[in-house]
């Protein structure tokens, strides 16, 4: 008999052992506000320390040429979730308070990709893809969600423009009440909690977390756990408790015994608000910051965890985008991807570090602004198209949370760089290689010639409006509480 029932033991593991083995992966994807290339230990930052994100990387695989499909908040948000650059589904900067547009309804998000396969899903942080309900996230694809729908700037006391109104903390689809100062002071906390608890609720079957704090956008707010923690001020500050907030959550997952089959991400929207000064991260040795189209505006840190799966200590070299995630973790879940063109392609074989993996784009297309196609890089090559862009020309950015403002400059004739060799931007080859400039204006045509280019007046074939607001919606937005008592038109 004690045979039997030792034999039915060995069985009953083996089943479980099989069924957990086929069990598809949990994935969480942590998303920071305007977090420079320079503001993170493993990627050299200077003032404070991020032990945690820098057990991530020993523990996982960093990257070193990561790219956000566009320097600002919305687009690039657009560019993670859909997996298509921004202004292919008609989403362009930053939006914001009562806008008219948003995601369209038609567009697949990642979410969605995860609830067709059964998961659950919960998004804590900052949205950025259309405030009025229709465009909230439980009604694209996340079963929880608790943040704010747009920046933690758009509020009246923005230090600059003071139009606003007050920025709307919500749960679900429904507005608790405004965000004042002591709750943007314990944002940080109020994520992390809920990150916590939703891995601890759903540890026996497959879930989907993103947590896009709304930090370290300007205007900075710690909680007073971590007030004066850092020798870089309340900047350091900030990244320090967003650092213990990865800690947290990543020990929710190894509590939980869920380690091997968990893909944990960390990553950035776009880089560092320079004009903000000592409120502002840095690009470390990447040339500019948020809003352009040089490296430190969309060149971002990013970590990425999977024991057995992502080999330990590794570095990638290889440049990938956001618009990446979305493909590839399709092919991880078995999801079917989107009916609608997307632009991300999988590289899973980049992230797992297979030998000899290489990108499958031919290259990648820098937009901003309006439809402004600003560069395009290919096999380490970067081309620079003739664009005006904001720059603090070598002066000191702000302090105590105002900043300074922005000097205009001008490429006037394409630039080239190879950035293999040139980090930094700074050596401008086109005199001498005209044959690589020839051979990157081919991708110059194809972005133009599908997505268009406002600047040489190319309209773009494969474009797709964004989601709009009817006039009957346009009339019952919710937009309490506005400072003069008038609504946003």
């Amino acid at each position: 008999m004690s045979k039997i029932i030792a034999f039915s033991t060995i069985c009953l593991a083996l089943l479980f052992s099989a069924a957990a083995g086929e069990r598809h992966p949990n994935v969480i994807i942590i998303f920071t506000d305007d977090q420079g290339y320079g503001d993170v230990g493993v990627f050299g930052a200077k003032g404070y320390e991020t032990p945690n994100l820098d057990r991530m990387a020993a523990e996982g695989r960093k990257f070193t040429q990561w790219y956000a499909s566009q320097p600002v908040c919305s687009a690039s948000r657009t560019g993670l979730l859909s997996g298509c650059y921004s202004n292919r589904v008609g989403i362009n900067g930053a939006l914001g308070p009562g806008s008219r547009i948003g995601i369209d309804p038609e567009e697949t998000l990642l979410p969605e990709l995860f609830k067709s396969k059964g998961y659950a899903t919960a998004m804590f942080g900052k949205w950025h893809l259309g405030d009025h309900e229709k465009f909230l996230p439980t009604n694209h694809g996340f079963d929880e969600y608790f943040g704010i729908p747009y920046s933690n700037d758009m509020w009246p006391q923005h230090p600059t423009a003071k139009h606003f109104p007050p920025l709307p903390l919500i749960e679900g689809t429904e507005r608790l009440r405004s965000a004042d100062e002591h709750d943007q002071k314990m944002m940080t906390t109020w994520l992390t909690a809920r990150a916590v608890d939703f891995i601890n609720r759903n540890r026996s079957n497959p879930f989907f977390l993103y947590v896009p704090h709304p930090q370290p956008h300007v205007p900075l707010f710690v909680s007073d756990r971590f007030a004066g923690s850092t020798d870089n001020g309340i900047y350091g500050d900030v990244i320090a408790e967003i650092d213990w907030s990865v800690g947290e959550i990543l020990n929710a997952v190894s509590t939980n015994g869920l380690d091997e089959n968990t893909l944990v991400v960390f990553t950035s929207d776009n880089g560092p608000w320079l004009s903000y000064g000592t409120h502002a991260g840095s690009s470390g040795p990447l040339r500019e910051g948020k809003g352009t189209a040089w490296e430190g505006g969309v060149r971002e840190p990013c970590i990425m965890r999977w024991p057995g799966k992502i080999p330990a200590g590794t570095v990638c070299d290889a440049p990938a985008m956001n618009i990446d995630l979305l493909p590839t973790i399709a092919g991880l879940i078995d999801a079917e991807l989107p009916e609608r063109k997307i632009d991300g392609k999988d590289i899973w074989p980049i992230l797992s570090g297979e030998n000899g993996a290489k990108n499958p784009h031919d290259s990648y297309w820098f937009y901003y602004k309006q439809n402004e196609l600003h560069a395009v890089l290919a096999d380490g090559w970067k081309l620079v198209l003739p664009h005006s862009y904001r720059t603090l020309a070598d002066e000191e950015g702000g302090d105590g949370g105002l900043p300074v403002k922005y000097s205009n400059d001008k490429v006037t004739s394409i630039e080239l760089y190879h950035l293999d060799k040139d980090i930094t931007e700074a050596n401008n080859m086109a005199k001498d290689h005209p044959e690589k400039i020839a051979e990157l204006m081919k991708h110059v045509e194809a972005a133009r010639a599908e997505l268009g280019d406002r600047l040489t007046k190319n309209e773009g074939s494969a474009r797709r409006d964004p989601g709009r607001l009817t006039e009957a919606e346009g009339e019952t937005l919710d937009l309490l509480n506005w400072p003069n008592g008038k609504p946003i038109r």
